[in-house]
């Protein structure tokens, strides 16, 4: 039980959809415009840079927090390598929730921003240089699903030399397959050449 509230906790937070609720304080329905997902890519699509930009940040900072959660919560009856699990368990009940939020219908986003937040309160430095990788390669192709399945490629190997290991890395490893699997369209459109941009 004392697992459950935090891991629960966390999902509540990730299920806050940044992608849905910014577009309707514009009287925009993110649903019926664009790709009708509600992320950052197609935020920015149909409203702007500044939008999109309030989604990005408010969608990595529920991730952070969504292992904050778990860190502290648990963090005083719990030895240090039982903490990262349970703040990696959290992290990925974030990105689930944003995946399908409670919220929204179950109607989310693909999780990129919440996991990299997350990653961001899990290893720090890591964290960082992986948000300005996304954001380099997204600046440089203008298609954010190549930057998004590559900075999942690099996720379990970037938190393993930060030294995550055992649970903490499984659950990490599940917040990679997790986001490459809602990515399951992009990656068709990829391979057929029909991928959009984030401009168009």
């Amino acid at each position: 039980m004392d697992l459950l509230i935090p891991f629960a906790v966390a999902y509540l937070v990730g299920s806050i959809d940044f992608g849905v609720i910014i577009p309707r304080m514009l009287g925009v329905d993110i649903y019926a415009v664009g790709s009708g997902n509600p992320g950052a890519s197609n935020v920015y699509r149909s409203l702007g840079r500044g939008p999109a930009a309030l989604v990005l940040l408010g969608d990595g900072a529920k991730g952070a927090l969504g292992a904050a959660i778990g860190a502290f919560w648990i963090g005083s009856i719990a030895e240090t390598a039982s903490v990262e699990a349970v703040a990696a368990a959290c992290a990925f009940a974030a990105v689930l929730g944003h995946i399908v939020p409670i919220w929204h219908r179950f109607r989310g986003g693909k999780g990129v921003a919440t996991a990299i937040g997350a990653s961001i309160f899990l290893a720090p430095v890591f964290g960082v240089v992986l948000a300005l990788a996304w954001l380099i390669v997204t600046l440089a192709f203008k298609v954010a699903s190549i930057a998004s399945l590559g900075a999942m490629l690099l996720y379990v190997p970037g938190l393993a030399l930060s030294g995550y290991r055992g649970w903490a890395l499984g659950w990490t490893a599940a917040i990679a397959v997790l986001v490459v699997v809602r990515h399951a369209s992009n990656i068709r459109s990829l391979f057929a050449g029909s991928e959009r941009t984030v401009t168009g």
